[in-house]
């Protein structure tokens, strides 16, 4: 059991950082928004946007095959649908396609297995993901999946873009927001050039240094998507 000193009690929408800012409001928030807006978050809403489906995997390893082949589904990098967003811009609707990540996919099935309800959110549809939070129940509780040092033990570094998508989503949710989730959506706010500010942050640098930079243009687009990806059995799906 989580001290409450850590669970941001007594209001209504609260957001903290990564598997153990989780796990500090997995038991408290009825409802838990996960943004990874580079990648996993937006790539699920393209993918979802399509019509598809995605199963979010947390290895990269044989697991992976194994629990795609499960499920049904196609493994991400089977027929060049993978965690890039701009990959699956064409995915036909109806697809099952198994996703592996890290970050997203790893806080999103943490998140599951606890019995809350699971959304991904990102820039593109931070509007429609904050709404549909707010239905499913509450209060939300949005997590900045942040991602890793390249350091032994591979530490949490937050990430800006998940930061700003965070305070994209809570900035337009109604009722008692934490400080936390005040200051980030302040954040989001002061923001005047937001693709710009995707773009030339570090993660975004590292992605651009990988030649992907569509990829990062994608991600840095705001409220273009009125998808709201929900986790139902296990399977990300905008019908629920």
């Amino acid at each position: 059991m989580v001290d409450v000193v850590y669970t941001q009690d007594g209001f209504d929408v609260r957001l903290e950082w990564g598997p153990d800012g989780l796990d500090a409001l997995v038991e408290a928030c009825a409802v838990l928004v996960i943004v990874d807006v580079l990648s996993f978050s937006t790539a699920v809403d393209v993918a979802v946007g399509r019509g598809a489906r995605i199963l979010p995997l947390p290895w990269r390893d044989e697991r992976a095959a194994a629990a795609a082949s499960a499920a049904g589904a196609l493994l991400a990098g089977e027929r060049s649908w993978t965690l890039r967003p701009s990959s699956l811009v064409d995915i036909p609707a109806g697809t099952l396609l198994a996703l592996p990540s890290p970050n997203g996919a790893t806080l999103c099935r943490r998140a599951a297995e606890a019995g809350v309800r699971v959304l991904a959110g990102c820039l593109r549809n931070a509007g429609a993901v904050a709404r549909r939070a707010q239905e499913l129940g509450g209060p939300v509780g949005v997590i900045a999946a942040g991602e890793r040092w390249q350091a032994d033990g591979r530490p949490l570094r937050p990430g800006l873009e998940d930061y700003l998508g965070a305070g994209a989503i809570v900035s337009v949710m109604r009722g008692t927001l934490s400080p936390e989730a005040t200051v980030a959506a302040a954040a989001f706010r002061s923001v005047t050039d937001l693709p710009a500010t995707i773009a030339d942050c570090t993660s975004g640098r590292e992605l651009i240094k990988w030649n992907h930079p569509g990829d990062v243009e994608l991600a840095g687009r705001l409220d273009v998507s009125d998808t709201a990806p929900v986790l139902m059995e296990g399977v990300f799906t905008s019908v629920v």
